[in-house]
C-alpha cells in the first residue's frame, strides 16, 4: 500500500472504533481480515497511525477545529511526524486510494503548529476528568507528565537470568539495536520506529522461543525487584494474571522456594502455563481461581498484590484506554482494590511484608489506598522508601510520594507504576 492508502485505512479504523466503541486491537484485527491484500508491514503502519491519533486526539483536534478521525489523522502527520503541509497535499491530490484532497481550511489548519494559547487538558491529551487525578498526583509538573504518556513506548524486555545472562539477550537482538535499560539490570531495550515503521516483533525470536527473555516493561521490572525476594521464601502473587510478575519473582529466587500463583479471573491465568514452561520455572505453584488458600494464611513472607486499576500508567502502550476510562471506572476500581488488599493481607506471616502495586498514577489509586488501608489494619507500617530502594536501585530517579514511590514516563522513561511496601509486625 501506498501512503495514501495507508492513511485513509487509518480514517477508516479510527471511524469505527469512534462508532463502536471497541477497543482499537479488535478493529485493527477485523480490518486486516477484511483486506486481505495488505501485508504485515502495511497493518503494522496503519496501526501505527490509528495509536499515535488516539495518543494526540485532543491536542490535533484543537489544531484543526476538527475532532473528525480525518482531521485528527491529518494534523498527526503533520504536526506530530513532521510532514511538510505541502508534501501532505502533493500525496492526497495524486493518490487515489488516500483521503480526498486538502481544502484551504485544512491547509490553514495544518500550517499553526502552537499549541501555547490552548486549555492545560488540550495540551495534556487526557481527557478532562482525569486532569483533576494526574494534577492531585504531581502537581505543578502534571502537563508534562501527562505529555510524556502521550509518547510511544519503546519495547522493554526482561532477561531470564535461569536461561540467559542480560548481556546474551541484548547480543542476541542486536539486529534491532537493543541495548541495556538504564536502571533495571536485567532489561533490554529496543527504540520505537518513527512513522510508519514496523515494530520489532521479538516474539517470533529464536531467543525468545528458547525462554531467554519476556517482553516486559522496564518499571514492571523495577516494580519486582522493588518488592523483594530471596532464595527460599514463600511467596503469594495474588493477582498473578498472565504471570509476567511471577516469572520475575521466580527466577530471581533462582527457582528456590515457591511462589504460589493466584488471581480470581480464570482466563486471565490461561497464559501463565505456556510461559512457566518456556522459562524453565520449576518453584511455581498455580492455584486455581477457585482454589482454598487458607492453608497459606498467615505464612508468606511476602505478598504481592498487583492490583487491578485504571491503567492510567500505561497509557503510551493502550491510548484508547484513556478515552475510554471514566470516573465510574475508577470508583470501582478503588472498591476493588480495597477488598484485594484486605484478602491478601491474611496470607503475610508476622515480620512478613505486603507489596502493593498498580501501573496507576493516580493518588486515588495508590497512596490513598494504603493510607485507607493502615487505617483498617493497624498489624501492618510502611517501609520507608530509602529502605524499599534498598542498595541496587538508588539511582532509579523514582518520585518519593506517601508510602510509596512512584515510576512515571518523564522520570523515568518507563510506564507509570506505583510500588508500597507494608511490613506485618511481630506481634500483629
Amino acid at each position: 500500500m501506498r501512503a495514501g492508502g495507508r492513511i485513509q485505512a487509518a480514517i477508516d479504523v479510527l471511524t469505527t472504533v469512534d462508532a463502536q466503541h471497541r477497543p482499537v486491537a479488535e478493529v485493527l484485527k477485523d480490518w486486516g481480515n477484511a483486506h486481505r491484500f495488505a501485508g504485515s508491514g502495511d497493518r503494522a503502519a496503519i496501526g501505527n497511525l490509528v495509536f499515535d491519533a488516539l495518543r494526540w486526539r485532543a491536542s490535533s483536534a484543537w489544531r484543526m477545529g476538527d475532532d473528525t478521525p480525518r482531521a485528527t489523522i491529518l494534523s498527526v502527520v503533520v504536526h506530530r511526524w513532521g510532514w511538510t503541509v505541502e508534501a501532505l497535499d502533493d500525496l492526497l491530490a495524486t493518490d487515489n486510494f488516500g483521503p480526498d484532497p486538502l481544502t484551504d481550511a485544512d491547509r490553514q489548519a495544518l500550517a499553526g503548529s502552537d499549541l501555547s494559547g490552548a486549555p492545560d487538558v488540550v495540551r495534556a491529551d487526557v481527557p478532562e476528568w482525569a486532569a483533576q487525578h494526574l494534577e492531585a498526583t504531581f502537581g505543578a509538573d502534571w502537563i508534562g507528565e501527562a505529555e510524556a504518556l502521550a509518547a510511544r513506548a519503546p519495547i522493554d524486555l526482561r532477561a531470564n537470568v535461569l536461561k540467559a545472562p542480560r548481556e546474551k539477550v541484548v547480543r542476541a537482538l542486536a539486529r534491532f539495536n537493543a541495548v541495556p535499560t538504564p536502571y533495571s539490570p536485567l532489561g533490554a531495550r529496543i527504540a520505537m520506529g518513527r512513522e510508519f515503521e514496523r515494530p520489532a516483533n521479538v516474539v517470533r525470536e529464536p531467543g525468545y522461543q528458547k525462554g531467554w527473555f519476556e517482553v516486559q516493561d522496564e518499571g514492571s521490572q523495577l516494580a519486582v525487584l522493588l518488592a523483594g525476594s530471596e532464595p527460599g521464601e514463600q511467596i503469594l502473587d495474588f493477582c498473578a494474571g498472565a504471570g509476567g510478575k511471577t516469572l520475575a519473582l521466580a527466577a530471581e529466587m533462582g527457582n528456590r522456594g515457591q511462589v504460589h500463583a493466584f488471581d480470581s479471573d480464570r482466563s486471565r491465568l490461561q497464559p501463565i502455563f505456556e510461559r512457566l514452561r518456556r522459562a524453565g520455572t520449576r518453584n511455581v505453584q498455580v492455584h486455581a481461581a477457585d482454589a482454598d488458600l487458607s492453608g497459606l494464611e498467615g505464612r508468606m513472607d511476602r505478598v504481592l498484590v498487583d492490583a487491578p486499576c485504571t491503567g492510567s500508567g500505561v497509557w503510551r502502550r493502550r491510548p484508547d484506554a484513556k478515552w475510554r476510562l471514566s470516573a465510574e471506572a475508577l470508583a470501582t476500581r478503588q472498591e476493588e482494590q480495597r477488598a484485594v488488599l484486605d484478602a491478601a493481607a491474611r496470607h503475610v506471616r508476622p515480620g512478613g511484608r505486603l507489596v502493593y502495586v498498580t501501573c496507576s498514577l493516580f493518588d486515588a489509586e495508590n497512596s490513598r489506598q494504603i493510607e485507607a488501608f493502615l487505617d483498617r489494619a493497624p498489624g501492618f507500617a510502611p517501609v520507608p522508601a530509602e529502605r524499599l530502594k534498598g542498595e541496587a536501585l538508588t539511582a532509579v530517579p523514582a518520585r518519593d510520594v506517601p508510602f510509596g514511590l512512584l515510576l512515571s514516563p518523564a522520570a523515568t522513561q518507563t510506564d507509570g507504576f506505583f510500588v508500597a511496601a507494608l511490613e506485618r509486625r511481630v506481634d500483629a
